[in-house]
């Protein structure tokens, strides 16, 4: 089969036929229709995840049709179309069995654990606890962003912050978690501040639902903070219930404490290089909770997909390029580049 492979970390990945897969006992082998270009793929290429040994496939978010199953998958079959979290669990331990693979300590992710979709067949384990069905009348470009970014979002929202319409939202830092964070949060009948360093993203995210916006270009980290608390509560005085950190930076964070409201839930998202400080006081004080989201289940997708099928959720609406196979390397060095954009690109494999 063809699949780009990098045999270096930074260094470009090339196309290439390499050996198809086979179906592991209770796994799949999956026919790619599309897969997604993640930043999470770019920190896999560069050597910041020590899950990867090479030479190795990236690629985690995706969509296809069971080409084959190991001995033991009962509830998928050949030519179903499916798509699958970028977390998947063994399907044994007490969290997988209570609904919470994606904190499962055996898990499996294609692209970091083992060759991932940026190929034409990628293998996914334990079958039956982690594909998900997929409408066939969904298009491919709605459906890809589901395996990762739309699903953390979604369960940091929905499931972790327990987010109910009516209430606000600050999002920082629109990039790909973030715009997808939007979505949903509108979807879900929400309002929603978004804030950014970049007015590009800022429009964006006007596009995609936010009802305001506090633009943080400009400050400098020890800035940042006091200023856009200030600017998210000049737009809502009390503060926000709920904040998510889609970026992963101690000053993001700081300020999205600082601009929560008594009892608020903080979702934080973005990866961080090292711990942050964080101020634990005012968390005691007002009785704050910060949550953790990393991935979501495939036990909690129905909701998400129907989402997606009513028409209150487009995340096709956030794909931007359309690329084939044989254009992933050069969109994979691209995503090292300052100007890199915030909305989607996905692969074909029909191209």
């Amino acid at each position: 089969m063809r699949a780009i492979v990098f045999e270096e970390f930074s260094v470009r990945p090339e196309l290439r036929d390499i050996a198809a897969p086979v179906a592991p006992a209770a796994g799949v082998v999956i026919d790619v229709e599309a897969t997604g270009v993640c930043r999470s793929d770019h920190h896999a290429w560069t050597g910041h995840d020590e899950s990867i040994r090479l030479p190795h496939v990236p690629g985690h978010e995706l969509v296809g049709r069971v080409a084959s199953a190991g001995v033991g998958v009962e509830e998928f079959h050949v030519g179903q179309r499916v798509t699958v979290p970028f977390v998947c669990g063994c399907g044994r331990c007490r969290w997988c069995r209570s609904g919470n693979a994606q904190v499962c300590p055996d898990q499996t992710q294609p692209g970091f654990t083992h060759f991932g979709s940026w190929a034409e067949q990628v293998v996914i384990h334990q079958a039956d606890a982690n594909l998900v069905s997929v409408p066939e009348e969904l298009p491919a470009a709605a459906v890809v962003g589901l395996g990762c970014r739309f699903a953390t979002a979604f369960h940091g929202l929905r499931v972790r912050a327990e987010l109910t319409a009516g209430e606000t939202v600050a999002v920082f830092g629109c990039g790909g978690v973030g715009l997808s964070a939007i979505m949903i949060a509108r979807a879900l009948g929400a309002e929603v501040v978004a804030v950014d360093v970049s007015r590009a993203a800022l429009s964006s995210a006007r596009r995609l639902g936010a009802v305001r916006t506090v633009d943080a270009g400009g400050l400098s980290p020890e800035e940042l903070s006091a200023e856009v608390v200030s600017q998210v509560h000049g737009e809502c005085p009390d503060g926000v219930a709920v904040t998510v950190d889609a970026l992963g930076r101690e000053d993001t964070i700081r300020a999205a404490i600082g601009a929560l409201a008594p009892l608020g839930r903080h979702v934080q998202i973005g990866l961080l290089p090292q711990a942050p400080v964080v101020d634990l006081p005012r968390v005691i004080a007002l009785e704050l909770s910060v949550l953790g989201s990393h991935g979501m289940a495939a036990a909690d997708y129905p909701e998400l997909v129907d989402l997606v099928v009513q028409g209150r959720l487009r995340p096709q609406d956030l794909v931007t390029t359309v690329i084939g196979l044989a254009d992933a390397p050069e969109a994979m060095e691209a995503m090292s580049l300052p100007a890199a954009s915030a909305g989607m690109t996905i692969i074909d494999l029909a191209r």
